[in-house]
């Protein structure tokens, strides 16, 4: 039954379930009167009537509780998600202020399994404990404790909010292994899609060798042989080695042909190779336009834009934070070129990794180039050159001019 759910809807739904289970009691203190109200919570002192204030706040909750965990972790997280962290923990906090109760306790354990999926470990670890000790003069004023008493309820709260931060932790750290493997399978996919190209090239180059140069030689010589067995012979003899001679000739010329076709064949698909990368990429949807049919002959140089789209999608979903990638393959003259853009936050001066270090490395052996333009909230857009014959140059970028070197260009 629950097969199909994966542990972030799980821990979502069961929130969403809590969150409608708290309205029941809101809804009993709503209809009793004020003075019931009080004694439902051992509070010698009654209470007043739960008021519209409340309500909202608990809607607040719901929907901002239902916004945050909406696809959780297969999405980027942005401002607007911790503005409504903010709203969904004040919503707690303000429903055990406006109804009188330890309710909002109960939700702050409910928002506490959204934190680590948006805050970092010790930052969502505060934000648990001081939440929790918001409640504490709720406890003091309307349910008659001492303040440590009130202090000691807080911390009991904040050790089981503890247990659900863990199990969301746990749950997110899961999701990213489950991801990590997703995505070490792509890559496993398309090296053994490529090796595959590789394999299936080689043997073709071996049997179209091995009949240029068994039987290509070996009918050669029966066609001399032939040829000088013509001018040896005479009457019916002669007219039948003039004919095994053709025939020899003709099998020569489709063994050449054969040959011909079987090194046509030389070349690797490389949008069977490069399209598994983009299977199932959580939190990034990627297109994909290349050329029809899209070869390459060099198996080497097929590996290397094969490392380096693996390098510009992992960038794109740990480093840029992008929810969308368009990568654009396309010939251009004697080269290939990838020109890959994001839609991710971007950087203004962006420090090159091992990831892209080893890409210029990898191109740079082969004579080709990367170049990356990227701003604040602008994404990152790489151009990849990549040379498909030894002795090619590529161009270096021309710099963008201002307006008064435009001006004495153009005169």
């Amino acid at each position: 039954m629950f097969a199909h759910l994966n542990h972030s809807r799980l821990l979502r739904y069961a929130g969403l379930f809590t969150w409608a289970v708290i309205g029941m009691p809101l809804l009993l203190l709503s209809l009793l009167p004020s003075d019931q109200a009080g004694g439902l919570d051992g509070d010698a002192v009654a209470v007043a009537h739960i008021g519209w204030q409340a309500w909202a706040a608990y809607a607040a909750f719901g929907l901002c509780y239902g916004w945050l965990t909406r696809a959780l972790g297969s999405r980027r997280v942005g401002a607007f998600d911790y503005l409504l962290l903010l709203v969904l923990t004040a919503s707690a906090v303000a429903i055990s202020y406006y109804s009188a109760s330890g309710l909002g306790s109960i939700l702050l354990m409910v928002a506490a399994c959204v934190l680590p999926w948006l805050l970092p470990l010790p930052l969502g670890v505060a934000w648990l404990v001081l939440s929790e000790f918001l409640v504490v003069p709720v406890y003091v004023r309307w349910l008659d404790m001492s303040w440590v008493e009130a202090l000691m309820q807080s911390l009991l709260y904040a050790g089981f909010s503890g247990f659900v931060f863990v199990t969301s932790l746990v749950a997110r750290q899961q999701a990213q292994a489950r991801e990590d493997q997703r995505r070490l399978n792509a890559e496993l996919r398309a090296t053994r899609a490529l090796l595959a190209e590789s394999a299936r090239i080689n043997e073709r180059t071996r049997i179209s060798r091995e009949l240029h140069d068994l039987l290509g030689h070996h009918l050669t010589a029966l066609s001399l042989n032939l040829e000088v067995a013509g001018h040896l012979v005479q009457g019916k003899a002669q007219e039948h080695v003039s004919q095994a001679h053709t025939l020899a000739r003709l099998l020569l010329s489709d063994v050449r042909e054969a040959v011909s076709r079987l090194r046509e064949g030389d070349a690797i698909d490389m949008s069977a190779t490069l399209r598994p990368l983009a299977d199932n990429v959580a939190g990034l949807q990627i297109t994909m336009e290349m050329p029809q049919p899209f070869l390459l002959e060099d198996p080497e140089r097929a590996h290397v834009l094969l490392r380096c789209t693996q390098e510009i999608i992992t960038n794109a979903v740990r480093h840029a934070q992008a929810g969308e990638l368009r990568l654009d393959y396309r010939y251009d003259g004697r080269m290939v070129r990838l020109h890959a853009r994001d839609n991710g936050r971007g950087a203004e001066a962006p420090v090159a990794g091992n990831g892209l270090r080893g890409m210029r490395e990898r191109l740079a052996a082969y004579g080709g180039r990367v170049d990356i333009d990227t701003r604040p909230g602008r994404g990152f857009a790489v151009d990849l050159r990549l040379p498909l014959e030894e002795g090619v140059a590529v161009p270096a970028p021309v710099p963008a001019m201002g307006p008064a070197e435009a001006a004495v260009a153009l005169k």
